[in-house]
């Protein structure tokens, strides 16, 4: 695509205010954030939007903001979820379980099970409870969501038996006890764990597939997801605001799913092979985004901005780590990590100044890593970040507020 969007997507944006100067030049810059949230949400209205809001059609909601300033945007009910549905349907890998009709587990944020607890309290006209039993945290008749704590490192047994009673009873409703696991990588793997101290496999059925799509999922965490399942493990990528773009097969490799979206990449820095993502998308038909800067980075097979070959996504632009050969992304320091050692489950790294950084790591067997495995790391992130690199052992890196985990720590 060579970034002006087509003629036919014109004339379905015709009459949205934030697109009426663009259309008069014939030119479509690329659109930020701050510019959807300007006037918001007079820029966007429309008498066929203002009539979807009145049904019910419509809906005001915010974009996740896991790491970067949360965003008001309009979409129809249920937007991203039934893309999700929709590619988990279609999905060459796993569709067999969308077929038969798979109860769906969900292992994530302690947010997103709070969520469903208050949508579900307001269709009783009540206050959700502070620990919602099983029917409140049902999405719908087929999605469950499980975790109730905010940090999952800090499970404690009976949280775990619980959870894990709850998938037995999902996996019930399946005539040969298949379910479909969707989850955090980070919130499974520790559940992994906490089955793996306390010898709880025997209550833990194996899923008939797996799908990760919350938040980055590091080389290391789904390579010990993959020694304990045997079942096709998938990652999605997409958004609040764009419902999914890209799948993974079982292999790791992605495949675009751009049904009524282009996508284009521009470097992040001139010369870069790490570049953004802007994507044009009328899948949401209340509000269109053309050319939209998602935030997100990628890299590509060839290190040509060819959408058709993105190999990564690397994480947030806003979260780039200077470096003296180029701006270093969350994708770029979790390759170095893998590289140097495959016992890491969670790190974080501190740069102190422009000349030193602490990375801070924790491992799978909790035991500090061998000291030449500790000296491969430091060379590893040193080499990439340009900085002398320090590495410390944790048995606990607290989570974030959001229930997802930083690996930037830019205050120091």
């Amino acid at each position: 695509m060579n970034g002006q969007p087509t003629a036919d997507i014109v004339e379905r944006i015709r009459d949205i205010p934030i697109y009426r100067r663009s259309i008069e030049q014939g030119h479509f810059p690329i659109l930020e954030k701050p510019e959807i949230a300007r006037d918001f949400p007079d820029n966007w209205m429309t008498p066929r939007l203002a009539e979807a809001l009145a049904a019910g059609e419509a809906e005001f909601v915010l974009s996740t903001g896991t790491n970067h300033a949360r965003m008001q945007i309009i979409r129809p009910p249920y937007f991203l979820l039934n893309s999700y549905y929709r590619l988990w349907s279609e999905h060459p890998d796993i569709s067999a379980t969308w077929d038969q009709g798979c109860q769906r587990v969900s292992l994530t944020t302690v947010l997103a099970t709070e969520h469903v607890a208050r949508v579900n309290a307001k269709k009783r006209g009540a206050e959700p409870d502070t620990l919602p039993d099983l029917e409140e945290r049902r999405l719908d008749a087929r999605t469950l969501y499980l975790n109730l704590r905010l940090d999952p490192a800090l499970w404690e047994r009976e949280e775990v038996e619980r959870m894990l009673a709850e998938i037995r009873t999902a996996r019930q409703a399946h005539p040969q006890g298949w379910y479909h696991l969707d989850c955090s990588g980070y919130h499974l793997a520790h559940l992994v764990r906490k089955v793996n101290e306390w010898g709880l496999w025997d209550q833990f059925p194996q899923p008939a597939s797996i799908i990760h799509a919350y938040e980055y999922t590091p080389v290391n965490v789904r390579r010990f997801l993959q020694r304990h399942f045997t079942c096709p493990i998938i990652d999605l990528f997409g958004s609040t605001e764009l419902g999914y773009l890209y799948y993974s097969d079982r292999d790791g490799r992605y495949w675009p799913y751009l049904d009524q979206m282009n996508v284009e990449l521009i470097p992040v820095t001139p010369g870069s092979q790490l570049f953004n993502l802007i994507v044009t998308s009328v899948r949401n038909p209340h509000m269109p985004l053309i050319r939209y800067r998602s935030g997100d980075c990628v890299r590509t097979l060839d290190g040509t901005p060819d959408p058709a070959r993105i190999s990564r996504f690397c994480g947030r632009e806003k979260e780039l780590l200077p470096a003296p050969h180029g701006p270093v992304a969350q994708g770029d320091l979790d390759d170095s990590v893998g590289r140097a050692s495959p016992h890491v489950f969670l790190h974080q790294l501190r740069p102190s100044g422009d000349a030193e950084a602490v990375l801070r790591y924790t491992t799978f067997h909790d035991a500090p890593l061998e000291p030449a495995e500790a000296a491969a790391l430091e060379h590893s992130v040193g080499e990439l970040t340009g900085r002398r690199c320090r590495v410390e052992h944790r048995t606990h890196i607290a989570i974030g507020k959001s229930g997802k985990y930083a690996w930037l720590a830019k205050d120091l």
